[in-house]
């Protein structure tokens, strides 16, 4: 099926699932893929290698933040280009993006070699947890160029359509992080550290046969260094539509950190039940963001193509899944919540403060799509700059003041429920900054197409 008849004429929810189903059950894997490491160490029933675990998410999230600053960026780019009938400046994107992921990957990893005291140290790491999250470190500091590159892969490759390489790309890693986490956790002994060389390992894998696709099966992208440019607007354009993205994650860890350090006060229990909870809820949050993900090149394209009406419908029909999505997964949660704690570890004291906490994060689940699909829609037309204000707002600018008054005003309990009050504002706001956007696109469109008509009589 070639290409323009899926982005361009397919019916819109047969386009819909063709592109985000893949994506979904790669956001899905990437969640089983966060869980493995969390489940397996507290299989251990040490409370203290989970929280030493927990205690490091920060640095996944913010090798995330690139991989999805180039990753996204790339695509959103790429697709445009692709919609505009330019084959030539996609290649010189994906040939951006991953030589760019490459080297910032190589660059995290010389940086966590060299500061990781006072980067666990930072993250809320103590007397006893100290050695477990340093071994944890070191082993997923050498793994980042992997981690970043393999991530980045799986958005470029969605741009030709390709949502189910993708998927497989990211299951490889998954499973053979599934498969040897037992091995090294258990088996040979080595706890947290052993999870940290199954993450390397699976992601080496992922990369591998991200490699082989663009060798062998790739039409219309390319990492031939002849196609490598940072002019014509590339990495502008692909930093500034990523950036949003990039942010998001970027304060997701800064976020977790400062969350961290509230928790510790309070024991290394609520640290060992946070960190299974921000696992737990990445289920309902993925589920969502893969939803808004997958679509990402059918919004680019058609934008691209001038096709506003299709984009339009794209938009309504993801939202409807998000908000159906969201709903069921928030009451099967709440329905086996305490359960879903006790799958990671059986520690009477963690799980009770887990399902609080569980029953706290997933009130926004039902709407938390809504915030993803607004943003990705900004950066498909070309509006990052909003998206970027919304990816500040809600994991920085309004939560980490939030999280500090809450827990003055209500302790704890107050803590727990900061993520849900914080995603609520952001999503309203994201409405209304995209109805505002929309709106002035709309008034454009108008203008054209009066003067195409206008010249059409006239001549």
């Amino acid at each position: 099926m070639e290409d323009n008849e899926l982005m361009g004429r397919m019916k819109v929810s047969k386009a819909v699932a063709k592109m985000a189903i893949p994506s979904v059950i790669s956001s899905l894997v990437t969640v089983v893929y966060n869980m493995a490491d969390t489940f397996f160490v507290g299989q251990t029933g040490d409370a203290l290698q989970v929280a030493a675990v927990s205690l490091t998410n920060p640095i996944f999230i913010l090798m995330m933040a690139f991989a999805n600053m180039f990753g996204m960026g790339g695509s959103a780019v790429a697709s445009m280009a692709l919609g505009e009938q330019n084959k030539k400046r996609a290649r010189n994107v994906s040939a951006f993006v991953l030589y760019a992921s490459l080297i910032v990957g190589i660059v995290f990893m010389l940086v966590l070699m060299v500061f990781m005291q006072p980067v666990l140290t930072l993250f809320g790491a103590d007397s006893e947890t100290y050695e477990f999250a340093r071994g944890y470190t070191f082993h997923i500091s050498y793994g980042a160029p992997f981690i970043i590159w393999s991530a980045a892969c799986s958005f470029v490759i969605r741009v030709e359509g390709a949502s189910r390489e993708a998927m497989i790309g990211s299951m490889i890693g998954t499973i053979a992080n599934i498969v040897l986490d037992p091995v090294f956790i258990s088996v040979f002994g080595m706890g947290a550290t052993g999870a940290a060389i199954a993450t390397t390992i699976g992601n080496v894998l992922s990369c591998l046969y991200f490699l082989w696709y663009f060798l062998k099966k790739s039409r219309l992208l390319s990492l031939s260094p002849k196609y490598f440019r940072c002019g014509d607007g590339i990495l502008v354009k692909i930093c500034s539509i990523g950036l949003p993205t990039a942010i998001f994650s970027a304060l997701m860890s800064l976020s977790t950190i400062v969350l961290n350090q509230i928790l510790v006060a309070y024991g290394n229990a609520p640290v060992a039940a946070i960190g299974i909870v921000f696992k737990a809820n990445m289920f309902i949050t993925f589920l969502q963001m893969g939803l808004a993900n997958g679509v990402q090149p059918l919004l680019g394209y058609n934008y691209g193509a001038g096709n506003m009406e299709r984009f339009q419908a794209v938009e309504r029909f993801t939202k409807r899944c998000c908000l159906i999505v969201g709903i069921a997964s928030v009451i099967l949660y709440y329905t086996c919540r305490e359960s879903v704690i006790r799958m990671f570890i059986n520690d009477e004291e963690v799980i009770r403060y887990g399902v609080q906490m569980l029953i706290g994060y997933m009130l926004s689940g039902p709407v938390i799509g809504f915030l993803f699909m607004n943003m990705n829609c900004l950066q498909s037309v070309d509006h990052a700059f909003p998206a970027t204000i919304l990816s500040i707002l809600r994991q920085g600018v309004l939560l980490i003041p939030l999280l500090y008054l809450l827990d003055a005003l209500f302790g704890l309990n107050g803590v727990i429920y900061g993520q849900s009050v914080t995603d609520y504002i952001a999503v309203g706001l994201s409405v209304v900054i995209w109805h505002r956007a929309r709106r002035n696109l709309d008034k454009k469109s108008s203008g054209r197409n009066c003067g195409q008509q206008e010249y059409v009589r006239a001549s």
